[in-house]
């Protein structure tokens, strides 16, 4: 059953690393390619790109539980169904964010906060990013139905391929050709299209047992994948939100160099999130699968797997950024920015406890989400990418100045982590240490 459980997650890891690195790779190449003042109008559009990939990631987590649910029932059918009419939806939504964004780039450039400096780099950055919105959206969502699907290999082929088409094309339209954060944003674009393309061939032609079939369009349906998927929707969408507070709250309390250095920090931060939310969606499929079965005792097997793992990476991402915090600014900040660098190393060591607690969060979240409990799962997601970061940034920005800041994401993970803890106690407390969960189950999901 390790097996498994690695099986899918480590497939749903590589690609969230994946997702996380179109940014990052965009911002490692326009802070060298053009300068600091793109850079931030980059993290300034991050929040309209988390937006963006939220919604297919509550499309994909939903879907992924229903058809997981239904696979488990012996209703194929069913399963394809629900799969064809969401991606129906989401094509729809994707053209219509398109359009909304390209009608009123300027309004929302300024909105995220550009400046009279950065907002040039905003628009170009934006325009060309929502012009191929449809391809993100569909590249998450395929991937993950496809390791429902029982076929998680094919997904990590897709986002290395697409990874280092995103490396190379980033090379050569920002370094070579000189195309400026433009030439990020469409590099970036052609990467996230091209699995998209395989995707699309694997359910035509794959004897899959998830199918692009006709489908009649159910409401209720519909309404169901968003309540599985909305924890999930919003730790995502948290993100992009986080980082629009930060960048509101740095500004007045230390300045541009703050958003340079959140603006590092927000890439180390999303690797970690999309490290944890990708064990946390490997997981997802085998425990819907189980609970579709009412096998209890194997779908909290997994959850005690999926929480080791996390407590090991935790502590390895923290050790990372306290040992490495000056090669880590090094990779985004030139060897003459003495001062930044010295800044932005303090900050990060600051930040860093935060790590240690996260994936607990996200774990907790998206075992809720799984077993189709909507109501704890968007208790915590609301809680620590809305109600409890903002409490704490705002109180503790106020009390302790710059430190308060950086320290404020670890405060408030803390407190929904513990209030993730007695929800788990309230329900499940008896089964967590149960004997039979050293051994493993004998139940089978392929």
């Amino acid at each position: 059953m390790r097996r498994k459980f690695l099986k899918y997650a480590v497939p749903s890891v590589l690609s969230m690393w994946v997702y996380s690195m179109y940014t990052m790779v965009d911002g490692i190449f326009v802070a060298n390619g053009v300068g600091e003042t793109a850079l931030a109008a980059v993290n300034i559009s991050m929040p309209f790109v988390n937006a963006v990939f939220a919604l297919s990631i509550m499309f994909a987590v939903g879907t992924s539980t229903i058809s997981a649910i239904s696979l488990g029932n012996n209703e194929g059918n069913k399963a394809s169904e629900t799969f064809t009419m969401n991606m129906t939806v989401l094509i729809l939504i994707g053209i219509g964010v398109t359009a909304g964004v390209l009608l009123n780039l300027e309004k929302i450039a300024y909105f995220l906060g550009a400046t009279e400096n950065t907002v040039a780099y905003v628009k170009d950055y934006l325009g060309i990013i929502s012009a191929f919105t449809i391809f993100p959206i569909l590249s998450y969502y395929f991937e993950v139905l496809v390791k429902t699907d029982g076929f998680p290999r094919l997904s990590t082929i897709c986002v290395c391929i697409s990874a280092i088409t995103n490396i190379v094309l980033d090379y050569i339209f920002v370094m070579k050709l000189n195309y400026g954060v433009s030439g990020a944003a469409i590099a970036t674009g052609i990467a996230q299209m091209m699995p998209v393309i395989v995707y699309v061939l694997y359910f035509i032609y794959k004897s899959s047992k998830i199918k692009f079939v006709r489908f009649k369009f159910e409401f209720s349906v519909l309404v169901r994948t968003m309540l599985i998927g909305i924890s999930d929707f919003i730790t995502e969408f948290s993100s992009g939100f986080i980082i629009f507070i930060f960048n509101i709250t740095i500004l007045k309390n230390i300045g541009e160099i703050g958003i340079i250095t959140y603006t590092i920090i927000m890439y180390l931060n999303n690797i970690v999130i999309t490290t944890m939310t990708g064990i946390s969606q490997g997981n997802q499929p085998l425990v819907s699968y189980y609970y579709g079965m009412g096998d209890q005792k194997t779908y909290l097997y997994f959850l005690k797997i999926a929480i080791k793992s996390v407590g090991v990476i935790s502590l390895i991402i923290c050790a990372v950024c306290l040992l490495f915090a000056e090669k880590i600014c090094g990779v985004f900040i030139g060897a003459d920015e003495i001062q930044l660098m010295e800044y932005s190393v303090k900050a990060i060591k600051w930040y860093s406890p935060a790590y240690l607690v996260v994936g607990f969060n996200v774990i907790f979240s998206g075992f809720y989400a799984a077993l189709e409990h909507p109501l704890y799962s968007a208790a915590i997601s609301v809680g620590r990418g809305f109600v409890a970061i903002t409490a704490c940034l705002l109180t503790m920005a106020s009390l302790f100045g710059e430190k308060g800041i950086w320290l404020s994401s670890f405060v408030s993970e803390t407190i929904c982590l513990i209030a993730a803890i007695v929800i788990f106690v309230k329900f499940y407390y008896r089964y967590l240490f149960d004997d039979i969960l050293e051994k493993e189950p004998l139940a089978d999901y392929d």
